[in-house]
């Protein structure tokens, strides 16, 4: 099931951002070492998850966490323009039709196989989601690995400059154009968008 909350939306049960935090802290911290802010030993949270900070999440048929990524408005402080505007050679993408993707999260519990199929379905719900909403173009800052599957995906995807080294990191910038023809693009690289029959959960 897809969950969105966050933004302006009702309060969500609080079993949902928890599990989520926690699955961040266990891939981000545990897994991938990042420094970033840990609450209570547990939770994976920084200053951008914030009121203005929207979230999507999947969950399994027993209610577990899948895989999860939050959206920041570009008009607000977000990661590309407070820590990385170094990666791009052109002005940073802002507006209120684009908004930043970050803290895309695959849940270490799942096999290989498992994390596959939830990127598929969150990257879909990305795009579909865009539809809905009115946006226009997302943005991203991601590690060489993640940068050249986000550029794969077949959707209209572009390098916002050179990759650079920073914090110790290679790191590049990614804007995402998203349109009417973006499901067709996506599905053929094997991505499906969902369809009105699917679960979708918002706040409630």
């Amino acid at each position: 099931m897809l969950h969105i909350f966050g933004r302006g939306r009702p309060q969500v049960d609080e079993a949902l951002p928890r599990a989520m935090f926690e699955a961040r802290k266990r891939v981000f911290v545990d897994l991938l070492g990042w420094d970033v802010p840990v609450l209570a030993g547990r939770y994976e949270r920084d200053q951008f998850d914030t009121p203005e900070a929207s979230y999507l999440m999947l969950t399994g048929d027993d209610g577990n966490h899948r895989a999860s990524a939050r959206l920041l408005p570009t008009t607000r402080p977000h990661i590309l323009d407070t820590l990385f505007a170094a990666l791009c050679d052109e002005p940073l993408p802002r507006g209120d039709t684009i908004y930043e993707i970050t803290r895309f999260c695959l849940d270490r519990s799942l096999g290989a196989r498992g994390r596959r199929v939830a990127r598929d379905e969150l990257v879909g719900a990305l795009a579909e989601l865009a539809l809905d909403q009115g946006i226009t173009l997302y943005t991203g800052v991601a590690e060489p690995g993640w940068l050249d599957q986000v550029l794969a995906f077949g959707w209209r995807c572009r390098l916002l400059g050179a990759a650079r080294e920073i914090a110790g990191m290679r790191l590049g910038a990614v804007a995402i154009e998203i349109d009417a023809e973006t499901p067709r693009l996506l599905e053929r690289s094997g991505i499906r968008c969902r369809q009105p029959s699917d679960e979708v959960r918002h706040a409630a």
